[in-house]
């Protein structure tokens, strides 16, 4: 099974009724240009790259933007409309007064799979006491925070908040909370391999591209700046696939993914295992 962890709905048009609201997302997330599809064509584009199943995440900006760009219904939505391929995770402004609420109600009744956070663009510390509460619920319902960690696009979003080292007091205090590192903290890189090495309970993912091509930029990063081994030999366990669609084709990034020094247990474990237990689903 292979399962991309990083994967932006925004754009599907089963949930872009509203002109304003797309134009709103095209705006958030300096996507200007993006188009509007189905979510057939989505899947289509799954199968040309030989994914079985992407995670989508919502992302509520409403304290700073004054709306969520994609809501935790909306997610549910589509994962009714395709539950074989599709994992929903919630979104929850950290800065709202209602957030543990919004969260409670993402995991008791919608029954969506994870909680995404995006610290730069939400302006918070992860080891901030006011994140807590919400981790606390994600310990309840045992279920997995995906970060976007490293370097976002996005513009009024300061970098000092996705520094992944900021992750370390929350993995000493929450060593039973699984939380993955979007974009592989770049450009913390080697910060973002010394956590998961060092920690049960941190992991990484591929969904990173700043430069070149995704082969590329693979080549640099966990050839150059990492070394070519690592994840062969250490990190094997530990690195989930991503692709941060839609500002990266699929298939590109999973042949980048493919380009990697990996020995075929451990390419299996970085294209699908490692996700389905992170998930908690059967292993792959």
């Amino acid at each position: 099974m292979v399962i991309d962890m990083h994967a932006f709905p925004g754009f599907l048009e089963e949930i872009c009724e509203d002109p304003k609201r797309v134009e709103f997302r095209r705006e958030q997330y300096f996507l200007y240009k993006q188009h509007v599809w189905p979510l057939s064509l989505f899947v289509l584009q799954m199968n040309a790259a030989g994914i079985d199943k992407s995670v989508i995440s919502a992302e509520d900006v409403t304290t700073r933007a004054g709306d969520t760009i994609v809501s935790n219904e909306e997610v549910r939505k589509l994962v009714d409309l395709c539950p074989d391929r599709l994992i929903g995770f919630a979104s929850v402004d950290p800065w709202r007064k209602d957030a543990a609420q919004i969260l409670e109600k993402a995991f008791g009744e919608l029954k969506l799979s994870g909680l995404k956070l995006s610290p730069a663009i939400q302006r918070f510390m992860p080891n901030d006491a006011m994140m807590e509460p919400l981790y606390a619920i994600c310990e309840k319902y045992n279920k997995p925070i995906l970060f976007e960690s490293g370097m976002t696009w996005v513009k009024d979003s300061p970098s000092r908040y996705g520094n992944p080292l900021l992750l370390e007091d929350v993995a000493i205090a929450h060593p039973n909370l699984k939380m993955c590192m979007g974009h592989f903290g770049w450009p913390w890189v080697r910060e973002t391999a010394m956590l998961v090495l060092k920690y049960p309970n941190l992991y990484a993912d591929t969904a990173l591209l700043y430069f070149d091509s995704p082969v590329q930029f693979f080549e640099h990063t966990f050839k150059t700046d990492l070394g070519e081994y690592w994840i062969d030999r250490m990190l094997f366990d530990k690195v989930l696939f991503g692709s941060t669609y839609p500002r990266i084709e699929q298939k590109r990034m999973r042949k980048a993914v493919d380009s990697l020094t990996l020995r075929p247990h451990q390419r299996e474990l970085v294209l699908g295992g490692n996700a389905a237990s992170f998930l908690g689903l059967e292993e792959a």
